[in-house]
């Protein structure tokens, strides 16, 4: 059991949450639930910049102190974190008199040993980022950094010897190859470094801004808002040089912030650490942008996607589940509302709800709800046992190793696993055949894997897991709150035969893609277009309608077909026997993602040759547009079943 410790950027209080901020605190929080999980101390720290010259013109707008403004604008970030779960140790706020007395000791500190100077300075300046800019920093004679005007000031300054310790810091990134990552952006950085760096102006006299932490060797300069943000790091752990709680907590292991603010990060912090004797942190992981049709999201275009009328509309497990699937940590990554519900029916319907259903079920039906012992154990049961034991340590290696995708990745592998081992075992065959012994073994097996795949995913799915382990009793439920005290609750074996399961409501309902309004005129007349064809299918004789033979069938391999990009070959059982299929879903599943799922065939079609190979049958799936979903049914119902 060790320490972690963990933040976020500090978010601009005058901002209104949107994706990107949500990402970053989601991203820590699931960082520190999974070493939380794996036996670890943790504190988590996020919190908001309240100082600088926008904050004091939006307060002054408004005819309110900066103080009260921060107050009543920081309620927005305080209240979206409640919603998403998200479960920081500290939230931080510049406006504090413990972060004031922090920057404070570090400007004396830094001043007394010669590191900050006054000089005269002109240069060009951004308002809106509050940031001095050289000429040849400008692009088209603007700010580099938001593309807005700039202006020339001219006025005496403190200043921060950055420039002397350029080739310290090249040579400390070059020796510690995951002090900055992903590795684009330590290569950004390299290059930067390249070029000589300027020193850094720290300071902004009162005559021009008088809403910050005032310098404390003269009084007629507050802080530049970038040193007072950077310096929340140490001053949210309580500390300042050498107190228990510095000790205890720093360095830092991860910061994540926004690609955006690599250069401050990466550049301007670790200088001012170095200048002042403290270690580096470990590590700083600049993630990529949310991006819609490919721009980056803004205001000023409009499209700015808030999480609130996601989560409102979707569920906050599903939210959080659905952003950090979806992007690979470093990379950018495009959201849709179709992304949001394309994952959340595959992953958390399909694959993961639908087992709960299934597995319950079975239990039910055969052992009157109750989980029955192991008895024989066959090569196949093996094969799912080790797995489950060895996955637990291959999540803890991916989060290590700050790789959340592919912990994720893993788990869900695990899951199809369980899904194939169901359908290969084949419990309701045993059933028939009086094969108890083997029986009992297989559900067992089933139902503690699904117990140790719920466990994995309760960082990110929090209150979901905890519903589907109250599937098992509230003994097991109980787990995820009290991990600490039960460190082995990912080991294998845990659930006690005899345990009783209970039936729950879908835990992840399928989403109908056309129940989401989006408000456009095409909604309307999608809605006409169904009226039309619902009244033309009235017109059609019942007798029709049963002339078609449908049935369940649980897919037992799916595998490509040479030579083309979208077509899948699958066997099918539905009950009497096994089936072939072709169909053309290879664009929207892959092969390995649908083995298991129980989907809706027709039977009694005339059997066909399509690109070489023979399809008996026909499975159904509902379209929009390009996209394709599988016709599914959303319990366990056995193969063979008949759609009436």
């Amino acid at each position: 059991m060790g320490t972690f410790y963990i933040t976020t950027p500090i978010y601009y209080v005058n901002d209104e949450p949107h994706i990107g901020h949500a990402y970053s605190t989601i991203l820590a929080d699931v960082m520190s639930r999974y070493h939380k999980l794996f036996g670890d101390e943790v504190f988590f720290s996020t919190g908001t910049d309240e100082h600088g010259l926008k904050v004091q013109e939006a307060a002054k707008k408004r005819g309110v102190e900066p103080k009260l403004h921060c107050d009543e604008m920081v309620v927005r970030f305080v209240e979206l974190w409640k919603k998403l779960r998200i479960n920081y140790t500290r939230f931080i706020r510049t406006t504090e008199k413990k972060h004031k007395f922090v920057v404070q000791s570090l400007l004396t500190y830094l001043y007394e040993r010669g590191d900050i100077y006054f000089d005269t300075y002109e240069g060009k300046y951004c308002i809106p980022e509050e940031r001095f800019w050289t000429e040849k920093d400008l692009v088209d004679a603007k700010c580099p950094s938001c593309g807005r005007e700039v202006i020339t000031i001219e006025e005496k300054n403190y200043f921060f010897k950055m420039s002397k310790y350029r080739d310290w810091l090249r040579d400390y990134i070059k020796d510690h190859p995951d002090f900055i990552k992903p590795e684009t952006r330590k290569n950004e950085i390299l290059g930067f470094l390249k070029n000589p760096l300027i020193d850094l102006c720290i300071s902004r006299p009162k005559s021009r801004l008088d809403w910050g932490i005032e310098i404390p060797f003269d009084k007629k300069y507050v802080t530049y808002v970038w040193f007072d943000a950077l310096t929340n790091y140490i001053s949210t752990i309580g500390v300042y040089r050498d107190n228990n709680s510095f000790q205890k907590w720093w360095p830092c292991d991860i910061h994540f912030v926004g690609k955006d603010i690599t250069t401050t990060h990466a550049v301007y912090w670790p200088i001012m650490l170095k200048s002042a004797g403290f270690d580096l942190p470990k590590t700083i992981f600049a993630h990529g942008w949310w991006l819609i049709q490919d721009e980056k999201m803004s205001k000023s275009v409009g499209n700015v996607v808030k999480p609130v009328d996601l989560i409102d509309r979707y569920g906050v497990e599903s939210f959080r589940y659905v952003l950090v699937k979806n992007m690979i940590i470093g990379s950018d990554a495009s959201f849709s509302e179709e992304m949001v519900i394309n994952t959340i029916n595959s992953d958390l319907a399909n694959d993961y709800g639908n087992l709960l259903s299934r597995i319950v079920n079975m239990v039910e039906i055969y052992f009157e709800g109750k989980i029955p012992e192991t008895a024989a154990v066959s090569k196949t049961d093996e094969k799912i046992i080790t797995a489950g034991k060895s996955l637990p340590e291959s999540v803890k290696s991916y989060i290590e190793n700050t790789d959340l995708n592919s912990a994720l990745s893993a788990i869900f592998v695990y899951i199809r696993k369980i899904n194939k081992y169901i359908d290969e075992t084949a419990p309701w065959t045993l059933y028939k055949k009086n094969k108890i012994k083997e029986l009992k073994t297989v559900l067992y097996n089933a139902c503690e894997g699904f117990r140790l795949i719920s466990v994995l995913l309760s960082p990110i799915i929090i209150n979901k897991a905890e519903t589907a382990l109250s599937a098992f009793s509230e003994e097991v439920m109980k787990y995820i709150d009290n991990v600490n005290e039960n460190e082995e609750i990912y080991s294998w074996g845990k659930l006690k035969p005899g345990t009783s399961v209970k039936k729950i409501d879908s835990i992840f309902p399928r989403i109908d893609s056309d129940l989401k309004d989006t408000g456009k005129p095409e909604r309307k007349m999608k809605d006409k277009e169904k009226d039309k064809v619902k009244k033309e299918l009235e017109k059609i004789d019942i007798e029709y309608i049963k002339k078609i033979d449908m049935r369940v069938g649980r897919i037992l391999d799916a595998s490509p077909i040479k030579n083309s990009e979208t077509l899948l070959k699958i066997i099918v059982d539905i009950g009497d026997g096994k089936r072939q299929l072709v169909a053309g879903i290879a664009g929207q599943y892959k092969a390995e993602e649908i083995v298991g799922k129980e989907i809706v065939v027709v039977t009694n079609i005339k059997p066909a040759k399509i690109r070489g190979t023979k399809s008996n049958g026909m499975l159904l799936a509902a379209s929009a547009g390009e996209t394709l979903s599988l016709i599914s049914v959303d319990r366990s119902m056995d193969p063979g079943s008949e759609i009436s």
